[in-house]
């Protein structure tokens, strides 16, 4: 019963911060109707879980308090239905300019990102490469891991997909995120073995260098 109160506690000040914004210990415990005490071993918990983050801020009288606010892996907490609003969106643009301008805008996307990338790829080794692929598309989101054969050929395994509705709607989006691997190592083959959007357990890239 008090581990759930606990959680309960937690969450309202999630809650609190969202809808306040920034909030100090003694407006939260006044809110919750609660001790400061207790307002701070909640506290002390968010932050280790990374979900609040505190500043200090000096005060016209008295000593300088921490005011409390989200973190960005606290909004995230919050849904948000990217993926539905994008598609909706595809969907309109589809019915406005037909397939080809959803295929463009992906295409678009992908020369985008090369731009962006081609340069921190540019002078490292094959291996390196690969290590720094799984560091980008761990950035965005895709909790990647890297596999290594004794034929010196890699496994890429990305366990989540932050577009995974979109790609199954619109599978353009899966073979240019391959395509932008390839020109990001352009010395690889790169062969999708499985995929989130048909169902997979992840998506998996085999990776070896071209002869």
């Amino acid at each position: 019963m008090m581990r759930k109160k606990t959680s309960s506690t937690k969450e309202q000040i999630l809650k609190m911060l969202k809808v306040q914004k920034r909030l100090t210990v003694g407006e939260m415990a006044e809110q919750l109707q609660i001790t400061e005490m207790a307002v701070r071993r909640h506290l002390s918990a968010l932050e280790r879980e990374e979900l609040i983050e505190s500043t200090l801020v000096r005060q016209p009288m008295g000593r300088p308090t921490n005011v409390y606010e989200l973190s960005a892996k606290g909004h995230q907490r919050f849904p948000r239905h990217y993926q539905q609003t994008m598609l909706d969106f595809l969907a309109d643009l589809e019915q406005m300019g037909g397939k080809q301008i959803v295929a463009d805008l992906f295409q678009n996307r992908q020369e985008r990102m090369r731009k962006l990338y081609e340069q921190q790829f540019g002078d490292k080794s094959f291996d390196e490469k690969i290590k720094e692929l799984v560091a980008v598309q761990n950035e965005h989101g895709y909790m990647s891991e890297l596999l290594q054969y004794d034929d010196g050929s890699f496994e890429l395994v990305e366990h989540n997909c932050p577009i995974a509705e979109v790609a199954q709607a619109y599978p353009i989006a899966c073979e240019c995120e391959r395509k932008l691997f390839e020109m990001l190592i352009h010395e690889a083959d790169i062969v999708p073995k499985t995929c989130l959007a048909d169902g997979d357990d992840a998506c998996r890239y085999h990776i070896k260098r071209k002869k």
